[in-house]
């Protein structure tokens, strides 16, 4: 089984992050006629913040990233890619409305082994039942 650990970002980690987003996003952009890998390279230099980005290692190499935006960011609601990887390792969740209107709480619960990957046929908010 191969070491891996997970570490804040640094500005010397923009460029593996872009090449990543670079292969990431090459298909989908492609089928749409809009892929420019100098284009999804700037956006992302741009737009990084490496103090809400968490960089994955597998043993001692870049693996892939986490970018968490924080509460009041432009991006924010409850069908972000977020909330598709808490419904992917979790039994049951919900989003909860804060009082007055501002902001929201994700409740979730994990079982011992939510850790392992789960197949969902359809994706859907869970009742907090």
């Amino acid at each position: 089984m191969a070491d891996w650990g997970i570490r804040p970002a640094s500005t010397a980690d923009v460029e593996a992050v872009a090449d990543l987003r670079t292969l990431v996003l090459r298909a989908d952009l492609e089928r749409l006629g809009r892929y420019d890998a100098q284009r999804v390279r700037q956006r992302l230099r741009d737009g990084s913040v490496p103090a809400h980005t968490w960089v994955i290692e597998v043993d001692g190499a870049f693996a892939g990233c986490v970018a968490l935006r924080p509460a009041g960011d432009a991006h924010t609601g409850d069908g972000g890619r977020g909330i598709v990887i808490v419904a992917a390792v979790t039994d049951r969740w919900c989003v909860l409305p804060h009082p007055g209107g501002r902001g929201r709480t994700v409740w979730l619960e994990c079982a011992d082994d939510a850790a392992r990957p789960k197949r969902s046929g359809s994706f859907r908010r869970a009742p907090a039942t």
